[in-house]
């Protein structure tokens, strides 16, 4: 996927999440089973036939009772007869077609507009893997930006230790100096162990939002990748919700509702299908049947054509109860349409609040981190010429490396406010574009 020289670019993170990410792949595998619910529906409209075949066998026939009048040898006793075959075989073939269904019609109306909700459903989970992801990667990129700066404070302190032992060795320094120091680099130490537990606590989770496995090593770019993409100049656009994948699915979700209703209402219409079928019978006192008439095996056709229609007159009042739960479901949509919108225009106002903060906290982080480096010179300088003990020289340090992790942490804030604003938007594929 990536060069652990080079990295691993946010784009590359995306791209390997929407193909592997196990949230990605169920959103595919509904929009493909989708077309599997838009064939059914419109098998419907097509001619269904069936294949028919039986064999029984009557060890008792059923008997008719004839009026006596027809009995020529006892007149006036009504007669018994058994009437049929002791063995009776069919093979045939139905088929029934429907010729006015408005149930079927509207189905099919309702077929394309249902793989466009599945799609809009696919979209709107990329979506949240992307949010996922991003915001993920860029705690890990923070993580290491402060692993970064410990390592570099540990490299100083290491180096004022040196100084302060050579003069210690040589008669000029004092031990104690040399122990604050010990102790500094212990807890330097000590610290970055927690940021390095935290770093793969972190790297396990963009792993898991992009369906990497665990046991995998992973790194991401460099310094690059942290550089602000939106400015106070973008925060004067105004807000318009229907480019949020949100709100395209509850129209949709409403536009398929209204589809539902009318199904409800064909309930009303009357329904007219053709039904046609053709057999072959044998009938025989004795098995196998097969063996023809000249041994008492009787083969014949028979074969029906006919029209069928259906008058709805009265149900109980279910279908106006249907119809009413529908207009409930409706109504409902509408509340969520009100509520979604002021909850996407709550998002955005909030997240170009946050950047606007977020930038501000961040060049004011950058003038401490250079107003911090200026006076850790000074103070060293200071220090080399016995003006200023070595507390000073520690706590300058200190400053600056504090300096250094908040200006890491207002990066990190300003990203993901960055990654809410486009998402408040509906551009969160920009990201991969």
């Amino acid at each position: 996927m990536h060069s652990k020289k080079e990295g691993l670019q946010l784009k590359d993170a995306l791209y390997y999440a929407l193909s592997h990410y196990a949230e990605a792949k169920k959103a595919r595998l509904d929009l493909e089973n989708s077309e599997y619910q838009i064939d059914e529906v419109r098998s419907r409209a097509l001619p269904q036939i069936n294949g028919t075949g039986g064999l029984n066998y009557n060890p008792l026939l059923q008997m008719s009772a004839l009026p006596g009048e027809l009995n020529p040898t006892n007149p006036g006793q009504t007669m018994l007869i058994a009437f049929g075959q002791k063995w009776n075989a069919n093979l045939g073939v139905t088929l029934t077609q429907n010729l006015f269904d408005q149930s079927v019609f509207t189905g099919l109306k309702a077929a394309k507009s249902t793989r466009e909700f599945y799609q809009l459903n696919s979209q709107l989970t990329e979506e949240t893997v992307i949010e996922q992801v991003s915001t993920a990667y860029y705690q890990v990129w923070v993580q290491q930006q402060q692993i970064a700066n410990i390592d570099s404070n540990i490299r100083t302190t290491e180096q004022v230790r040196a100084v302060i032992n050579g003069q210690f060795e040589n008669g000029l320094g004092k031990k104690i100096d040399v122990d604050r120091l010990d102790v500094k680099l212990i807890n330097l130490a000590s610290q970055r162990m927690q940021l390095l537990n935290a770093l793969a606590l972190y790297e396990n989770q963009l792993k898991f939002f992009i369906g990497m496995p665990i046991d995998e090593p992973i790194n991401i770019a460099g310094r690059k990748a942290s550089e602000p993409n939106v400015t106070l100049a973008d925060l004067t656009d105004s807000l318009n919700t229907d480019y949020r994948t949100e709100m395209k699915l509850l129209q949709k979700q409403e536009e398929l509702t209204q589809y539902k209703k009318q199904a409800v209402m064909a309930e009303y219409y009357p329904t007219l299908s053709l039904s046609a079928n053709y057999s072959y019978q044998g009938l025989s006192n004795s098995f196998p049947i097969f063996k023809g008439m000249e041994q008492g095996a009787n083969w014949f056709d028979v074969s029906t054509v006919g029209l069928n229609l259906k008058i709805p007159i009265f149900n109980g009042k279910a279908t106006r109860s249907r119809l009413n739960q529908v207009d409930v479901e409706l109504k409902k949509l509408k509340q969520d349409v009100a509520l979604t919108t002021q909850r996407l225009n709550l998002e955005y106002e909030n997240a170009r609040t946050q950047i606007k903060n977020a930038i501000l906290v961040l060049n004011n982080q950058q003038k401490n981190i250079e107003l911090a480096q200026k006076v850790l010179d000074n103070t060293r300088n200071n220090y080399r010429e016995g003006l200023a003990p070595l507390t000073d020289l520690l706590d300058a340090q200190n400053a600056l490396y504090d300096s250094q992790n908040a200006y890491s942490v207002s990066q990190l804030d300003l990203r993901i406010a960055e990654i809410k604003l486009l998402k408040a938007k509906g551009q969160l594929n920009s990201l991969i574009n």
